[in-house]
C-alpha cells in the first residue's frame, strides 16, 4: 500500500509524472485489471448535473447522498474500498483533487489514514485548493512527488539526459528562450529531435530550429525583471509572448488590461519599498509580506535605482496609459500597452545610468 501525492503547475509535466509512478506501482500487471483512473469534475459542473441531489445525515451522523454520491467519487470510493480482483494489487487514480468538496476530501482523508493494503492511491492536484483535511492527511502519510524540473532549462536538462541527446550551449539557450515558460513542451520536443538525429548526438542551433514551432509562453515576472532592468527589446518580446501565446499553464493570452494590472501591482509594491528605514532584504520582504529574503532583493533595489522621483514618474505613465487604455488617445489597447512597457523600460534605463531628466509630457 502507498499514498503518492503527485504535484507540479505543468499539466504535461504532471500528467507525465503520473504516468511514471502508475508504471512503477503496477510493476507489469495488467492495466485493465488493476488501474481505476478518475478526473473529479469541477464543482460548479458537478454541482449542476446533480441539482436535484440532496445530502442528508443519517442517525449516527454520517453524510449519505449530495457530493458523496455524485457519479464520479461514488466510483472513487468504491475504487478504494474494493480489494483487487485477479490481480495482487489495485492502483486507484484521482486526478484535479482540488475539485473535491470539503465533504469528499474529509472522506478520503479518512480512507488515507486507514487504507486497504493491496490498494494504492495517486493523488493527483489540480482544480483549485485541496481540501484542507485532505491536504493534511497527505503531509502525514503520502509520498510527495513531481517533475523533475518545471523551469524549461531544468525540463531541457532532465529530457536530454533520458534520451541520450547533447546539445550545443548554443542550441540549448535557443530552447530555451523559444519555449519561454511552456517547460511542457520540452519532452515532445525533445523526442522529436532524438526520432529525427538518433541519441547520443551532438546538436547545434541548426539541426534544433526546424522543430521548434511556435513562440512559447512567459511570465509577469519576466516582463517587469526586463522593466526594472531597462531592457526594452526583451520587455516587448515578453510582452508579446504574454499577448498572444497560449500554454497549458496560460490557456488564454493576456488582455492588455491584464497586463496593466500586474504592472500597477508591481510599481505599487515598489513604492511600499521607497523608506529609507528600509534598506535589507529581509526588512522588504516583511514589507511586502514575503517568506524568503532571497526574492526580496530585486524589488529593493528596483526600488532603490528608481527613487522617489522615478517612482512618481512611474506613476504618472501608468495614469496616462489607463487612459489610454480606456480610449482617450486614440490608441488601440495593444498599442497604448507597448507605448507603456516602452516607456517604462526607458524610465528604469535612465535611472540606471543616473540620469533622471524628466520624460518630455505628450501634447
Amino acid at each position: 500500500m502507498t499514498i503518492t501525492l503527485v504535484q507540479g503547475a505543468d499539466p504535461s509535466l504532471r500528467d507525465r509524472e503520473v504516468q511514471r509512478v502508475v508504471d512503477e506501482l503496477l510493476g507489469g500487471v495488467d492495466r485493465s485489471l488493476a488501474l481505476d483512473d478518475h478526473t473529479v469534475e469541477s464543482r460548479r459542473r458537478a454541482s449542476t448535473n446533480s441539482a436535484d441531489t440532496d445530502a442528508t445525515s443519517d442517525d449516527d451522523g454520517s453524510v449519505t447522498g449530495g457530493s458523496l454520491e455524485l457519479p464520479t467519487f461514488a466510483a472513487i470510493v468504491n475504487a478504494v474500498q474494493s480489494p483487487p480482483l485477479m490481480t495482487d494489487r489495485r492502483v486507484v487514480v484521482v486526478r484535479e483533487i482540488g475539485n473535491l468538496t470539503s465533504e469528499q476530501g474529509q472522506w478520503l482523508a479518512a480512507w488515507v489514514a486507514d487504507p486497504l493494503d493491496d490498494v494504492h492511491l495517486v493523488l493527483v492536484v489540480g482544480g483549485g485548493r485541496v481540501p484542507s483535511a485532505l491536504d493534511k492527511a497527505c503531509k502525514a502519510a503520502a509520498t510527495v512527488v513531481g517533475p523533475a524540473g518545471e523551469q524549461t532549462a531544468a525540463a531541457l536538462a532532465v529530457a536530454l539526459k533520458d534520451a541520450r541527446l547533447r546539445l550545443s550551449a548554443e542550441a540549448s539557450t535557443r530552447i530555451a528562450t523559444h519555449l519561454g515558460d511552456d517547460a511542457g513542451r520540452v519532452p515532445e520536443l525533445v523526442g522529436l529531435l532524438r526520432a529525427t538525429y538518433g541519441a547520443k548526438t551532438t546538436l547545434d542551433v541548426d539541426a534544433v530550429e526546424p522543430y521548434l514551432g511556435e513562440l512559447g509562453t512567459a511570465g509577469r515576472f519576466d516582463l517587469t525583471n526586463a522593466i526594472d532592468r531597462g531592457d526594452l527589446g526583451v520587455a516587448l518580446e515578453v510582452l508579446h509572448r504574454l499577448l498572444t501565446a497560449t500554454s497549458a499553464v496560460q490557456p488564454k493570452p493576456l488582455h492588455p488590461m491584464q497586463v496593466m494590472a500586474s504592472l500597477v501591482s508591481h510599481y505599487q509594491r515598489l513604492l511600499r519599498l521607497d523608506d529609507p528605514a528600509i534598506t535589507t532584504k529581509e526588512q522588504a520582504a516583511e514589507v511586502l509580506g514575503m517568506k524568503s529574503a532571497g526574492g526580496a532583493r530585486f524589488p529593493l533595489e528596483a526600488a532603490r535605482r528608481l527613487g522617489s522621483d522615478g517612482l512618481r514618474e512611474a506613476l504618472g505613465l501608468l495614469a496616462q496609459a489607463e487612459l489610454d487604455l480606456r480610449g482617450q488617445s486614440g490608441f488601440d489597447e495593444r498599442t497604448a500597452i507597448d507605448v507603456l512597457v516602452a516607456r517604462l523600460a526607458a524610465l528604469s534605463r535612465r535611472h540606471a545610468r543616473g540620469t533622471t531628466r524628466p520624460q518630455t509630457s505628450r501634447t
